[in-house]
């Protein structure tokens, strides 16, 4: 393996940073311990004699003849079921494991995020082990101490700093690995799973992190959430007992994944349906006829709101200030809990400090790897007049919405003020975490949201009934 190049430095768009050229990882399984013993001798007693001995033993292949090239600025994810060799690809990238054959050059920096605690010592602090883990990453020990308090306010795990790693959680655990990773200036990432056990917030703080980084960065990214591998990778690799299966775009091999996983019935094209023929629905008010199923049984979307968070991160140019964003019922109650498919009303007040001449007020719901659910501004709502302010005034924006119903997960609710047009305006506050929700269980079949259904009907039909209808239709 090729040694690390300065952190500073620039590789061409394109360029190779990472080649695995024909790796092969081959583990000896002993049927018992006393094989291990035997085998030793008899491989002594071959190089004295040249008589060859058999074997005690049988060999595992965890990856076989695999090569792989990931280029400056991809963002590649790898898939595959358990025991695929995912993890054991990313040690031989890392440096971790030898491989028993090939080879894997590197052009940069890597930093990884593998097991939790991995490169960490459970007696040491947290402290000590930001230090000792900055250290195996590249960073002196000066540099270290001038990036530890900006290290530290990424943790975000207080008094735990200074207690033994053995002491936290897996969730404050990997703070500490990320926080650390995020600032070793390193040119590639590498991250297998371990984002699964943080929390929503910080997950958010994590994917924030990622986006950025791919700007100019190589990212390595493994995990089982296939909505977050089409979410952050333009490439994904597909393992399979050792080798590779497919290597091609995101969308393309993550339906033949899903394809393996669940049969190929699930992306065979349904037969259509021709349409009954019945009279237009108007547009009265309406409500999903299976709320009341639902919320009498385990399949209810509890939804839980946080609250506003108004010293979250974020970022403006200080024109004005969110004071305050909340989720209203129908009558004009604050919502505390929710289980979708309701009418509500988001309200977002702000305090502008300077003349605004044309304010633009919006939200947007993400889920937990920053992918945008749903959302809206006033400027695209011919309803919402064009206001200007002057300083000291507020402003209040109304969102009246069909809330939609949300897998199981954290999410958050970005709120924002700018100032100008849709195509050309100044933020003037913006922030990321403004309302964070946490979905507890849920009603949605499939998908990133689930949407109030206003009629689901299933009707067994004669070839002639079908046959009727779309000679009826046809007319």
């Amino acid at each position: 393996m090729s040694s690390d190049t300065p952190s500073d430095a620039s590789f061409d768009a394109g360029a190779a940073v990472i080649s695995v050229t024909g790796v092969d990882k081959a583990y000896r399984l002993y049927p018992k311990p006393s094989d291990r013993l035997l085998q030793f001798a008899g491989s002594a007693f071959t190089r004295l004699t040249g008589r060859k001995v058999a074997p005690r033993f049988a060999e595992f292949h965890a990856l076989s003849n695999v090569s792989l090239t990931v280029r400056n600025g991809e963002t590649v994810g790898i898939i595959g079921r358990n025991g695929s060799g995912k993890s054991t690809l990313l040690q031989i990238i890392c440096g971790t494991l030898h491989p028993s054959s090939g080879s894997v050059a590197i052009e940069g920096r890597v930093a990884a995020l593998l097991e939790l605690g991995s490169g960490f010592n459970p007696e040491f602090t947290g402290r000590e082990n930001v230090i000792l883990n900055a250290g195996v990453l590249g960073l002196s020990h000066q540099e270290t101490l001038a990036r530890f308090g900006s290290i530290e306010a990424f943790a975000d795990i207080g008094e735990f700093m200074d207690r033994p790693l053995k002491t936290y959680s897996s969730g404050m655990a990997l703070r500490l690995a990320f926080a650390v990773i995020a600032h070793v200036d390193a040119t590639i990432l590498v991250i297998d799973e371990a984002l699964a056990v943080g929390d929503g917030l910080f997950t958010q703080k994590c994917m924030r992190f990622l986006r950025e980084f791919m700007q100019h960065g190589t990212v390595l990214f493994v995990s089982h959430d296939i909505e977050s591998v089409k979410a952050l990778c333009n490439r994904v690799v597909w393992l399979d007992h050792g080798q590779v299966l497919l290597d091609g775009p995101t969308g393309q091999v993550c339906e033949a994944y899903l394809n393996s996983l669940f049969g190929a019935a699930l992306n065979e094209p349904a037969a259509t349906r021709l349409p009954p023929g019945r009279t237009p629905i108007v547009e009265p008010p309406y409500r999903d006829q299976r709320l009341d199923f639902f919320n009498a049984s385990p399949l209810r979307n509890d939804i839980k709101l946080f609250g506003f968070d108004p010293v979250g991160a974020g970022f403006g140019s200080g024109g004005a200030t969110i004071r305050d964003v909340r989720l209203l019922d129908q009558e004009g109650r604050p919502l505390t809990w929710v289980v979708g498919g309701e009418m509500v009303e988001l309200r977002v007040a702000a305090e502008c400090h300077v003349a605004l001449k044309s304010p633009i007020v919006g939200f947007m719901v993400k889920d937990k790897t920053g992918q945008a659910l749903f959302g809206d501004n006033t400027w695209l709502s011919p309803d919402a007049a064009r206001v200007a302010t002057v300083p000291g005034q507020w402003l209040q924006a109304r969102f009246v919405f069909q809330l939609p119903r949300l897998p199981a997960g954290d999410y958050s609710t970005v709120v924002a003020l700018a100032d100008g047009t849709q195509g050309d305006c100044v933020h003037q506050h913006w922030l990321h975490d403004a309302l964070p929700l946490h979905s507890a269980s849920t009603s949605v079949a499939s998908g990133l949201v689930g949407i109030p259904m206003r009629r689901i009907e299933l009707e067994a039909l004669g070839a002639e009934e079908l046959t009727a209808q779309g000679n009826a239709n046809a007319a």
